[in-house]
């Protein structure tokens, strides 16, 4: 299962545990144990982006999928504004 985050400066779903920059989430209805583990796995990518980007680009500032593709959010469809995939309803 992907999830998708973007940043946000509002009310956040999660917060880098380095930086505390905030995320929202979008992701199909799942358990309670799949949330969580989605959300330990988040956790990994946001401390990876700390070891593996400069500090002024840190986060991609219009979203990531986690676990993270080669793909492009172009190419998953969700780039274009105002449109949403039905795994984010």
């Amino acid at each position: 299962m992907q999830v998708l985050c973007k940043s946000t400066n509002g009310n956040a779903e999660i917060r880098c545990c380095v930086c505390g920059q905030g995320f929202v989430i979008f992701w199909e209805r799942q358990s309670h144990a799949e949330r969580m583990a989605a959300m330990r796995e988040i956790q990994l990518t946001l401390r990876r982006h700390h070891h593996e980007h400069p500090p002024e680009i840190t986060h991609p500032s219009g979203g990531f999928l986690v676990p993270e593709s080669s793909r492009s959010l172009e190419a998953v469809g969700v780039a274009a504004p105002g449109q949403v995939p039905s795994w984010a309803l």
